[in-house]
């Protein structure tokens, strides 16, 4: 959106919205001790959202300002937060991070009953069929630093996703090639996302907001070969196809 003056004089910059990926860490606990993530050299300088959901009944206070730096440490920039309580949000606010809107619940549709039709006094049931998600498909590698978000939708890559390039995808994410870099499903929080790789090789998977970096060489049942990511719990399972 063009700001405009008077007559055809125009200002030097556009207005427009923009939507943009992060990275949401969801803190678990007050305590500053506990370790906040595994490798302070995987991210690179990517904004960050504070969950503070699962500790906005906390009565102990939170210091921003040692998670902000911690955060900083592992080459992430907070620059938002979400789902604390009034007080959280305050001090939140007050050293610098926005209030991020609240993420929507999840939508459970069901299935569309079947519509009857009377012709000549005679019923007969006809079923509806229900619309399935919508999919994107990229038939082309990625390149590192490239990436690709499939919004509300499911993601399927035809060809390799290369170390450094980032698939996204608020449902499920098929890549039927290498998956060599980072792979995020259900990235609007749905827990019943999966991924699935005919060559599973990656720096990252994540499924609503859990995730799991292979620092840790992932096992040799699955390494390299087809396997699926999912979620039981909060916890991450990797498994072979």
């Amino acid at each position: 959106m063009a700001v405009d003056t008077a007559g055809s004089a125009r200002t030097s910059f556009d207005l427009k919205s923009a939507q943009l990926p992060v990275v949401a860490v969801a803190l678990k606990t007050t305590d500053l001790a506990a370790r906040m993530v595994d490798d302070p050299d995987f991210f690179d300088n990517d904004p960050v959202l504070i969950d503070l959901a699962a500790v906005r009944e906390s009565a102990e206070p939170i210091d921003f300002t040692a998670v902000a730096r911690a955060l900083r440490q592992h080459r992430t920039q907070p620059v938002a937060v979400r789902g604390g309580s009034p007080e959280q949000m305050q001090a939140a606010h007050a050293v610098g991070l926005v209030a991020a809107p609240e993420a929507p619940p999840a939508r459970v549709h069901a299935p569309e009953p079947a519509v009857r039709e009377v012709v000549r006094e005679v019923v007969r049931e006809v079923e509806v069929p229900v619309a399935g998600p919508t999919t994107v498909v990229v038939d082309k590698p990625l390149r590192s630093g490239q990436q690709v978000y499939a919004r509300g939708a499911d993601l399927v890559v035809m060809a390799v996703v290369s170390f450094g390039a980032e698939v996204i995808a608020d449902g499920n994410i098929h890549v039927y090639a290498p998956l060599r870099g980072r792979a995020i499903a259900g990235a609007r929080g749905n827990t019943e996302a999966r991924i699935f790789s005919t060559c599973l090789e990656p720096q990252l998977v994540s499924i609503a907001g859990i995730y799991r970096t292979t620092e840790t060489e992932l096992p040799d049942n699955v390494r390299g070969k087809p396997a699926q990511v999912r979620l039981e719990g909060e916890k991450i399972l990797i498994e072979p196809l």
